[in-house]
């Protein structure tokens, strides 16, 4: 496969039984996206720290993880400038269902990289176009500098994250994620550390695999997308991010006391 093509296939060599199907699957993914050019390698290693959380959590969506899915939908339809922020690994990932999300939220798409290069970018973008997205911000010349970051994070699209009040982050790192609230964006973010700098310092924490959190998340807009300005206010001013974070550790922890009862 040639370095900066855009087109991810996993490798049919994988029998499916395997009981860690979708994990393989996860790992062939992000290592033809680094074969594509859209996933630094440093973006390897951080996929494995997430999969050692997600086995935590049992590998799958917890209570809390669908409560603040289902906030984090309200927020993003009462945005009036909603932006989807996307990484390398989001990009080799799950490109469809960042795209399926920003069309039923009505958001915009960026590219923004920590390790960034403008060819990686423009690869990303074309995996996202490929996968129908009609437009991804990030890529030209209309680049503004966010305040409170040194990180190449802090190059930022004028008419994307620059000029949103919701943004949606993934895969994050802390630093912008307090320069985004610092800014006065509301920041949606799906992080399995549920202790992270990102997880404590957003809004609204998913903590859940994106690929399994972003579909919900799209599914959670479509079923909300009737409700009044009203009910969905009432859904993002009662929710409690830190109590959220609160209640995922200790659903980790009952997991891990399911787990040591089964040793």
């Amino acid at each position: 496969m040639e370095q900066g093509c855009c087109t991810i296939k996993t490798l049919t060599h994988i029998p499916k039984t395997h009981p860690r199907l979708e994990s393989l699957l996860v790992r062939e993914r992000l290592v033809k996206g680094f074969e594509c050019g859209l996933v630094a390698v440093e973006g390897l290693l951080a996929e494995g720290r997430g999969e050692a959380f997600d086995y935590l959590l049992g590998e799958k969506t917890s209570r809390a993880a669908r409560k603040a899915t289902r906030v984090a939908a309200a927020q993003l339809l009462l945005a009036k400038r909603p932006v989807i922020s996307v990484n390398g690994n989001t990009a080799a990932l799950c490109a469809k269902d960042v795209v399926n999300l920003a069309k039923v939220a009505n958001a915009g798409i960026e590219v923004n990289l920590f390790y960034a290069n403008k060819k990686r970018k423009q690869n990303i973008a074309l995996v996202l176009k490929k996968n129908g997205a009609t437009q991804v911000l990030g890529t030209g010349k209309k680049m503004k500098q966010l305040p409170g970051i040194d990180s190449s994070r802090r190059m930022v699209d004028k008419d994307g994250i620059f000029s949103a009040d919701v943004v949606v982050v993934s895969l994050e790192d802390g630093d912008r994620t307090l320069a985004l609230k610092k800014s006065g964006k509301n920041v949606i973010t799906f992080d399995l550390n549920p202790m992270s700098r990102t997880a404590t310092s957003a809004d609204i924490t998913i903590v859940d695999n994106i690929t399994r959190a972003i579909s919900l998340l799209a599914e959670y807009c479509k079923k909300m997308s009737g409700n009044s300005t009203k009910s969905l206010e009432g859904i993002v001013n009662k929710f409690d991010n830190k109590k959220n974070l609160a209640d995922s550790i200790i659903e980790i922890r009952k997991h891990l006391a399911r787990r040591a009862r089964i040793a």
